[in-house]
């Protein structure tokens, strides 16, 4: 690779870095204040960046949320591809799960008091204004882990139902396991939740 095409590289993992950042701030910040009590100046501040820099990655609060979730389906889809061909298709998406479900931030809620947190994330997410932000992450998400799965299985993403299939019962499982961590009385680990949620899935979606 040239010099100019690593420096290309650098400079777009530098820009994944801080959107990927300033959507952790966003949502950890609209967590514990609300999101009406939350600016796009205190989000940029909370990651060291300006307000503009922030506006150059996102149109909004709800968008920067959202992303979130968006960059993680992209990392689990981008982890699949990476599995071994040899690994049969279930294991290796909880794997990919397993290895990027985080994106790498969930430590800094380290001494969080978990009701806490998971009270403010069910209000926020309550917003109708990031609600249709979500949809639109979770459709897109969807569309790109299906074509994962389609080059995995060797399915048709327009002839064959399967890989879409697959795609909506993973989002499906994803959102249904975040809905169970937040609203039950003592949340079990998110991963232990993901992998009991994958399993069963995958019991009733066998390989064609």
């Amino acid at each position: 690779m040239s010099i100019e095409g690593v420096r290309e590289g650098l400079r777009e993992r530098k820009k994944r870095a801080t959107r990927i950042a300033l959507s952790w701030a966003a949502i950890r910040l609209c967590a514990e204040r609300g999101l009406d009590d939350v600016r796009v100046e205190d989000i940029a501040a909370e990651v060291g960046v300006s307000p503009r820099t922030f506006n150059n990655y996102f149109s909004s609060k709800g968008e920067a949320i959202a992303f979130r979730h968006l960059e993680r389906a992209r990392q689990i889809t981008e982890e699949l591809r990476a599995r071994p061909a040899s690994e049969p298709l279930w294991e290796a998406i909880t794997n990919a799960v397993l290895t990027r479900f985080g994106l790498g931030q969930e430590t800094r809620t380290d001494g969080t008091d978990v009701q806490q947190w998971t009270s403010g994330l069910r209000l926020m997410l309550a917003e109708p204004a990031l609600q249709g932000e979500i949809l639109k992450a979770d459709a897109q998400a969807e569309a790109e882990l299906a074509a994962a799965v389609a080059e995995r299985t060797g399915t048709d993403l327009v002839d064959d139902l399967y890989p879409h299939l697959v795609a909506a019962s993973v989002g499906a499982a994803l959102r249904t396991v975040m809905g169970h961590w937040m609203h039950a009385r003592y949340p079990a680990p998110i991963t232990d939740l993901l992998i009991d949620a994958l399993r069963q899935v995958s019991a009733g979606l066998p390989v064609p």
